[in-house]
């Protein structure tokens, strides 16, 4: 690996192709587990407080690049529906933890399970035997392209 020379033009056009289709499977992993009326401001809180743990408003409004104001909005609304709860801060009580509620976990378990389910007969049914075991082998390279 050359760090110091540029992509090849076959590498640009590679990461071109796989950024488009990458947003293509996000699409439709979405649209085959409903995400209900959940604006993706909510859905990536309570993705994050499932992936970090629980969380200030502060905190989240920072994590997701956006006012405390807009976050509390966000957070009052997944309250509201019961996935969301809040509790005082262990070290300093001015402070409201916000973490998820059973229900959520449940709602995120059941909402991944359908995502999976859906690729996972596609896979089955669009892919050879040997397509999906090279789909399989190229998991590794493709994880690599996301570590830090």
């Amino acid at each position: 690996m050359d760090k110091t020379r540029p992509p090849s033009p076959r590498t640009t056009a590679t990461a071109v192709a796989l950024r488009e289709l990458l947003g293509q499977l996000r699409r439709r992993l979405r649209d085959e587990a409903s995400t209900g009326d959940f604006s993706s401001s909510q859905l990536s809180v309570l993705f994050r407080l499932e992936r970090d743990g629980p969380a200030t408003v502060t905190a989240l409004a920072q994590a997701e690049h956006m006012r405390s104001q807009s976050m509390g909005a966000t957070v009052a609304a997944l309250q509201a529906v019961g996935f969301v709860n809040g509790a005082a801060h262990p070290t300093d009580g001015r402070q409201i933890l916000l973490s998820l509620t059973p229900a959520c976990r449940a709602w995120i378990k059941a909402h991944r399970a359908a995502r999976e389910d859906w690729l996972a007969h596609s896979m089955h049914s669009k892919l050879s035997a040997a397509e999906q075991k090279q789909l399989a082998e190229a998991l590794p390279l493709l994880k690599r392209l996301v570590e830090p």
